[in-house]
């Protein structure tokens, strides 16, 4: 059992990484508002009318409140010994400056696609064809979809800003469920999949909590792969494969754990149930599925309004699907059986296991 003062020092710790990051996030989602703002009083009459929903929408203060619940999640878990206190590996103050500057530079565009409802400039000559049809989208109105080097670059930008500098405390929410899974086990002889890694956080995560655990990340962008493996450069025993996830390039039963962190959302009803079947697929029998994802309709009822108005300021054509999406009958048609969801800030986690 941990002194005092090592409990102690370890909260101080904890607190001084993490607060610099929620307030250097929340300071560009206070700036893009006032810019947002700004924009809509120049545009006056001719501005597109603002989203509406008639349910429940939290005030800031509750919002404020269920993020500290988050926090105190994250560290308790690192009290307890699931994880290591963590390292967001964010990078040199340069380059976080630079991806900064890419998230500005690139909201009057945004603001555009958003007034006229564009979305489909990524579908072009250059791509048709070389990707799924229902991928090549400008997803959140943003500049090259998911399919840019710059668009990966603004990404993790974009995500904390959205998650008020709480997504990686999120993704790590998926750990406990692996800790469930792997404690007493030789992590050399085990194996994941991250699907939808993007640029690589939650593998980051994992690495942390596994130094030795092979694993694998999985993403359709050539870009967001490029990105995962700079990130990810420190480790050993990790891979980065372009692929789909409702077909990946592994062997049947070969993997422990399959997790896959705000991806579910983004995918048709068609995909998802590909995916998991895929997910299904390659998991040895016992083995886990995590998935961390926006809440669903009725997880919070108080909730619901903003996850209404959501997909309306955002270009989430999938997301509507998402929110009344059953889970637990999908995977029980996949031979998957749901063992527990709970709620982490505006994510949930969803825990599966194979027959």
């Amino acid at each position: 059992m941990a002194s005092p003062a090592s409990l102690l020092a370890t909260r101080i710790a904890y607190g001084a990484r993490q607060l610099p990051r929620v307030a250097w996030y929340m300071g560009h989602g206070e700036i893009m508002r006032r810019l947002s703002k700004a924009v809509r009083e120049r545009d006056g009459a001719n501005a597109r009318p603002r989203a509406h929903t008639d349910r429940p929408v939290p005030e800031r203060t509750r919002l404020y409140r269920d993020m500290a619940a988050l926090f105190r999640q994250d560290l308790a878990n690192v009290e307890s010994g699931i994880y290591p206190l963590p390292t967001d590996h964010d990078g040199s103050l340069p380059a976080l400056i630079e991806r900064s500057r890419l998230f500005f530079a690139d909201l009057p565009d945004v603001h555009r696609r958003r007034e006229r409802r564009l979305n489909r400039e990524v579908l072009n000559e250059a791509t048709h064809g070389k990707r799924p049809t229902y991928y090549l989208q400008n997803f959140h109105f943003q500049s090259g979809g998911w399919m840019t080097e710059e668009s990966a670059q603004r990404y993790d930008t974009q995500v904390e800003v959205l998650l008020n500098g709480s997504a990686n405390a999120t993704r790590r929410q998926a750990l406990p469920p692996l800790h469930e899974l792997f404690a007493g086990r030789d992590q050399r002889r085990l194996r994941a999949v991250d699907v939808g890694c993007g640029t690589g956080r939650f593998l980051d995560c994992l690495k942390q909590a596994w130094p030795r655990l092979p694993a694998v990340g999985v993403d359709l962008s050539e870009s967001y792969v490029a990105e995962a493996r700079r990130h990810l450069k420190r480790w050993c025993w990790i891979d980065v494969v372009v692929a789909k996830a409702e077909a990946m390039p592994l062997a049947d039963a070969s993997q422990d754990a399959v997790t896959s962190v705000f991806l579910f959302h983004e995918l048709p009803p068609k995909i998802r149930r590909a995916a998991l079947r895929e997910f299904a697929r390659v998991l040895k029998p016992d083995g886990r599925v995590v998935i961390v994802d926006s809440l669903q309709t009725g997880d919070e009822p108080d909730y619901d309004g903003m996850l209404e108005l959501f997909p309306q300021n955002y270009h989430e054509p999938y997301y509507v699907s998402y929110l009344q999406e059953d889970f637990a009958g999908l995977a029980a048609a996949c031979g998957l059986r749901h063992l527990r969801s709970s709620n982490a800030f505006v994510s949930k986690v969803m825990v599966f296991e194979k027959l």
